[in-house]
């Protein structure tokens, strides 16, 4: 299936050459890339410390790094993804048009993957784009809304894949335009709908009564190769633009809609507003996979892996054959979810791709919400129609209308409830999944849940990692899980805030990945705007540690600049590269930008005057062409 907004020359460009030379490997590359290189047990970390002296914390709007590392900015928002015969240069007054946006990077890089297609020396970078800082996306900031305003910011969002290379000569990362394999995903592009809950009632709109196309993906949280070669990504707050009546439905409660989302999107583009349309928000929150080798395909929202604000995925595959989706749904109490797939996956043959023998692989399988016991065991509890009190009579007419329900099966089944599970990595070798909690301080708050073992501080104001294994195999339903630590600063004031950190001091982890190594790449995204003690404040820009998970011992390796999260990590399959994206550098403290003064909190990573500052990737290597963090 083809997307009708893709410029009929650009798709006999893409037709003529868009089946890549090494299709099989990017698949299976791309997936190992992104498990931590599928490295050995051999050679694994120890007690032995990381490879580079920690840096120390820092408030200054710049970028720190250890001695003999350096890093590129190499995608910056606003620069053209490379289309064939559209790359609009970003202009720093910020006057691009909505469709020039909808070209160029989007905002607020989130989720990040690596898909080699050269070893490491040549591949895709696939991420996210999170939401969009609109006092900086318009020359008038937000001087009002206008229809044209309006679809840019729907523009900025969504996803990017861009093709990137290492240049010898100069020993730095570019992107590679124009591209064959350049995309840009956005909320006006059309998604098809797919599973049990396709086609539903609480899915038919007005302007779609087959309840099976969508326009657009939403928000983005997490990317996630799987084993068959394609991307799965997270619709993380896909609420934020929905405008809902005086007093929203329970249903629409329980999925965080509002009367006063922070956008006015539902005043010029009338499907966010939920009260003439009222299915539409059922649309969106759910995990979109597509293809990066084939830039014309239509991506696909898997209803079957259940809706929520899916901040984390990541994908596996069980001892049989099955596909594995492991779903974090990041709002504060909600869930962490498993999705086994009915049937195995089939190998590439007679032509067909990996990822087209697996086109419908998402489509039938069994949903499970975890619980976390106290004693360190655990169980996935399936998410069956009729079973327990999954029942008509509770709420849940059908299996599609149990999925749409997805959060509320989950408050039924009395699954764990969590301090927002940010983000989620998997070590291939030892089979523990890592799950980043960010904070949550209404934990144990008067009529909220109290702590518990998984959760275990009320007022969790600095957050923390858990992680888990299967008993037998990764499509079992038993589980043993532990804390690897709860993050903070063995110096606060506070003892709730101090933590069980061995090594530097940190909160609010919202992004992790696995190296060769099988250390713990721990990102910090402590917004601006976020309530908190001193105790927190005081550890200064967000950073990234690399963790030891046999000893628990953290060192920091970067700081970033004023008011940024880090909100993406990746390494190519040799190491010797780390990609983190910077998301939204100089956010005002109340979660905006300034637009009179974009830079009055920063102006990374140009610094030009006037200027705005940019999401953008990082490209980090050793001046010695080694291993990076040693």
């Amino acid at each position: 299936m083809s997307d009708p907004a893709i410029p009929e020359s650009r798709r006999r460009l893409l037709q003529g050459g868009a089946a890549l030379g090494a299709l099989g490997a990017l698949g299976a590359l791309g997936t190992c890339a992104s498990l931590a290189g599928c490295a050995s047990p051999a050679g694994r970390v120890s007690a032995a410390a990381a490879g580079f002296p920690a840096v120390p914390p820092s408030s200054a709007d710049r970028l720190t790094l250890p001695a003999g590392h350096t890093a590129t900015v190499l995608a910056a928002w606003g620069e053209p993804v490379g289309l064939v015969g559209a790359m609009p240069a970003w202009r720093r007054d910020a006057s691009n048009s909505a469709a020039e946006q909808a070209v160029q990077l989007g905002m607020q890089h989130g989720g990040l993957q690596f898909l080699p297609l050269d070893g490491s020396r040549r591949g895709l970078l696939v991420m996210n784009h999170g939401g969009a800082n609109e006092g900086l996306l318009h020359p008038r900031g937000l001087l009002g809304w206008t229809a044209d305003q309006v679809q840019k910011s729907q523009a900025a969002q969504g996803l990017s894949v861009v093709e990137v290379a290492l240049d010898p000569a100069s020993d730095r990362w570019q992107m590679v335009r124009p591209s064959r394999h350049a995309r840009r995903i956005t909320a006006a592009t059309p998604v098809a709908l797919s599973g049990p809950a396709a086609g539903h009632a609480l899915l038919r709109t007005a302007a779609d009564p087959s309840g099976r196309r969508v326009l657009g993906a939403l928000a983005g949280g997490a990317v996630s190769t799987t084993p068959w070669g394609t991307c799965l990504s997270g619709e993380a707050a896909f609420a934020d633009p929905f405008s809902t009546a005086d007093q929203p439905t329970q249903h629409e409660r329980r999925f965080g809609l509002s009367r006063n989302p922070g956008g006015r999107w539902h005043g010029f583009d009338e499907r966010f507003d939920s009260v003439r349309h009222p299915n539409e928000a059922n649309r969106f929150g759910w995990i979109v996979e597509f293809d990066p080798a084939d830039a014309l395909a239509v991506p696909v929202k898997r209803t079957a892996l259940g809706r929520g604000a899916h901040a984390g995925v990541v994908a596996t595959a069980s001892g049989d054959g099955r596909a594995v989706v492991y779903l974090a749904d990041g709002g504060a109490f909600e869930y962490l979810y498993k999705f086994v797939s009915r049937d195995r996956m089939r190998p590439a043959v007679g032509g067909r791709s990996a990822a087209q023998a697996n086109a419908d692989l998402l489509d039938a399988g069994t949903l499970h919400v975890a619980r976390f016991d106290a004693d360190g065991s655990g169980r996935w509890l399936p998410l069956l129609h009729g079973s327990g009190p999954l029942t008509a009579a509770a709420g849940f007419a059908s299996a599609a209308e149990l999925l749409v329900k997805t959060r509320q099966a989950g408050d039924a089944l009395r699954a764990t409830r969590l301090d927002r599970a940010q983000a989620l990595a998997r070590d291939p070798a030892s089979g523990w999944v890592y799950a980043a909690l960010a904070h949550n301080t209404q934990r144990g708050a008067p009529g909220e849940a109290p702590a518990d073992a998984a959760n275990p501080r009320a007022d969790n104001a600095m957050g923390h990692i858990l992680r888990w294994r299967e008993e037998a195999d990764a499509g079992g339903e038993r589980l043993r899980w532990n804390l690897l630590l709860q993050a903070g600063d063995p110096a606060a004031a506070r003892p709730e805030h101090r933590g069980t950190v061995q090594g530097d001091a940190f909160a609010a982890p919202s992004a992790l990945a696995l190296d060769r190594r099988g250390r713990v790449w721990i990102a910090t995204g402590l917004a601006a705007d976020a309530p908190g003690p001193a105790d927190r404040l005081r550890l200064g820009n967000n950073q990234l540690l690399a963790c030891n998970p046999a000893s628990g011992e953290v060192q920091r390796f970067l700081t970033g600049p004023v008011n940024a999260a880090l909100d993406g990590v990746a390494f190519t399959p040799d190491g010797s590269t780390l990609f983190v994206n910077v998301s939204h550098p100089g956010a005002a403290p109340d979660g905006r930008s300034d637009p009179a003064a974009p830079a009055r909190y920063s102006n990374w990573p140009d610094f030009q005057a006037n200027g705005r500052p940019r999401s953008a990737t990082l490209a980090i290597r050793r001046s010695d062409g080694g291993v990076v963090g040693g």
